[in-house]
């Protein structure tokens, strides 16, 4: 599997976080388009289907890189429901 780059990655999973804080703030029922793009990358990126999955394996691929993980603090932000954004 082709490995994205470290930089590439952390951009991802910080924009993703806060696309879906920004849906939440909103209080939006549905996913906006720009968080399910992301969503979409990061899976294409971490070779997963579920933006679960992707976030989990994007974490385990920074920490393997050595690289610091996105600047969020705590778990990550995923609202429920993220198979409505999963990769078909």
């Amino acid at each position: 599997m082709l490995m994205p780059h470290p930089a590439v990655l952390r951009r991802l999973v910080e924009e993703y976080e806060a696309a879906v804080a920004e849906d939440a703030a909103a209080g939006g029922g549905r996913p906006s388009t720009r968080a399910q793009d992301l969503a979409y990358t990061l899976c294409v990126s971490t070779g997963t289907r579920d933006v679960r999955h992707a976030l989990r394996a994007a974490h385990r691929m920074l920490a393997a890189m050595g690289v610091a993980g996105p600047r969020t603090t705590g778990a990550p932000s995923v609202r429920p429901g993220p198979t409505e954004i999963g990769v078909p």
